[in-house]
């Protein structure tokens, strides 16, 4: 008889097959590793009573001169705000052009050369894909700004809620998204419909675009090969990414005003609103790899869920994806879409502090880090509504969950057995346990449980490996620690 530790490392790992995942956690639901213990994440609960039109894409939080509150977000033909209560405005701009509620792309049958590749191959990347619209929005001031890429123009919102937002004078049209930088210019970024040139306005002056010996506006171009997605600003910088990698601008004064470096290559933003900034630097989610940088040159992520993510991602509608910052527990959250759906029905989360990985399902098309408001908000694809998150235990219909790797409990050809369970957990009953037994790594699975723990908690089952999934019970706020198991020998097979 002996007692095994299932000192189980934080977060989350499923590069590879099911053996590499070892004394790993492999798959989770709604759970986080914070301070090395895993616990559940927060719940959610409406913030808006009034839904929208169409799925939310783009969010923007902020506070006005006044103190009051406001939550900006866009649909594919519509712009909203709603105030600190709840309510909610139509702001859509006049002559506003709609775009795309899903991505568009002709690979399907005809969408090729006649003769070529073997019939119900999938064909490669031959075809750009149309993206489903999402907005970019920023604060300018207690003002909102605004444009999405599908109708290219850059929109004002002064905070008259009897008003709609209202054309930018002077602004260039087609662009394909907007920056405010933190020297107070306004970039226009894939400026007058071309892809790789950034145009900005004079400065603290979002009207005055043609440069003069009397003003600061200018345009600059890329040498890119890519496209322009999306602008940040980090680190004292305005980071600018391509479909293809990743610049800055640093502003020099004039008579040239910003200058444009090339800080990565083969970094390529997967989604306009892909990328998140936090006070550690700019974290984005790539075609196959996560990117970060804070000066100096791009990193590539290190990640221990990549395989899985970009391997379960549905590519032709991979332009949802979203990431969004929870800076309550140091987190990026990235929802995108899985092979199996064609809305962003999964997330990946990466904890910067603790260098932790986890995954999940959840649906959601757009969100904004706390700040203005007290917790994150996050937009819900199926009722369309705002939620705040982080607000309890209750998570509707879902359970949250982690489950192991496997776990040799033999050696040989030796059989164990598993007599007892010493939990460790915060609170005695939060949590059920299911073990899974082995005789061979590819060998049939047999399930033992759910167990309501106790300490010890009487359990029996044979294997030479074995998984645990530990699930916690509905609105309680449980903690795990390191189990422990007993085991026998069994006997040879």
């Amino acid at each position: 008889m002996s007692l095994i530790d299932l000192n189980i490392p934080a977060g989350v790992y499923r590069n590879g097959t099911d053996l590499q995942s070892m004394g790993r956690w492999r798959d989770a639901n709604l759970v986080r590793w914070h301070d090395g213990v895993m616990r559940p994440v927060g719940g959610w609960r409406t913030r808006s009573s009034t839904a929208a039109a169409a799925k939310m894409r783009g969010m923007l939080t902020w506070t006005d001169n006044s103190d009051d509150r406001w939550i900006a977000a866009g649909t594919y033909n519509k712009l909203y705000v709603w105030d600190a209560g709840g309510t909610q405005f139509d702001i859509t701009p006049a002559g506003l052009t709609a775009g795309r509620e899903d991505a568009v792309a002709f690979t399907g049958y005809g969408g090729g050369f006649f003769g070529y590749y073997g019939y119900g191959v999938a064909r490669p990347d031959t075809v750009r894909i149309q993206p489903a619209t999402s907005w970019h929005l920023q604060p300018w001031g207690e003002y909102l700004v605004a444009c999405n890429e599908d109708d290219g123009k850059i929109y004002q919102w002064t905070l008259n809620t009897a008003s709609v937002a209202a054309l930018l004078s002077n602004a260039p049209t087609s662009n394909n998204g907007i920056l405010v930088t933190q020297e107070r210019f306004l970039f226009a970024l894939g400026a007058g419909g071309n892809p790789r040139k950034v145009q900005w306005s004079d400065r603290e002056d979002n009207n005055t675009w043609t440069p003069a010996t009397t003003n600061e506006a200018g345009d600059l171009e890329l040498n890119t090969s890519g496209h322009i997605m999306a602008g940040v600003n980090v680190q004292g910088q305005s980071l600018i990414l391509t479909s293809r990698d990743a610049h800055v601008a640093n502003y020099v004064g004039p008579p040239y005003v910003y200058g444009i470096e090339r800080v990565g290559t083969s970094c390529g933003l997967a989604a306009a609103q892909a990328c998140v900034v936090v006070d550690a630097g700019a974290f984005w989610m790539g075609v196959g790899s996560f990117y970060a940088y804070s000066g100096g040159r791009v990193q590539e992520l290190n990640s221990d869920v990549s395989d899985y993510v970009f391997n379960d991602m549905n590519k032709a509608q991979v332009s949802k994806a979203f990431g969004v910052s929870n800076s309550m527990f140091g987190e990026i959250w990235w929802f995108y879409p899985s092979s199996q759906s064609t809305e962003n029905d999964r997330y990946v989360a990466f904890n910067y502090v603790e260098n932790t990985w986890y995954i999940g399902s959840l649906a959601r098309t757009a969100g904004s880090d706390r700040g203005a408001f007290r917790q994150p908000l996050m937009a819900d694809p199926d009722d369309r509504k705002v939620y705040e998150h982080e607000i309890g235990f209750d998570y509707g219909t879902l359970t949250p969950f982690a489950e192991t790797g496997p776990f040799r409990i033999s050696a040989g050809d030796q059989v164990m057995s598993v007599t007892e369970l010493l939990p460790d957990e915060k609170t005695q009953g939060d949590v059920n346990a299911v073990f899974k037994t082995r005789f061979y790594p590819n060998g049939s699975e047999r399930s033992y449980g759910p167990y309501s723990l106790s300490n010890p908690t009487s359990v029996r089952f044979t294997g030479r490996q074995l998984r645990m999934r530990v699930e916690g019970q509905r609105l309680a706020d449980w903690r795990v620690g390191i189990n422990r198991i007993d085991v026998v020998p069994g006997g040879r097979r």
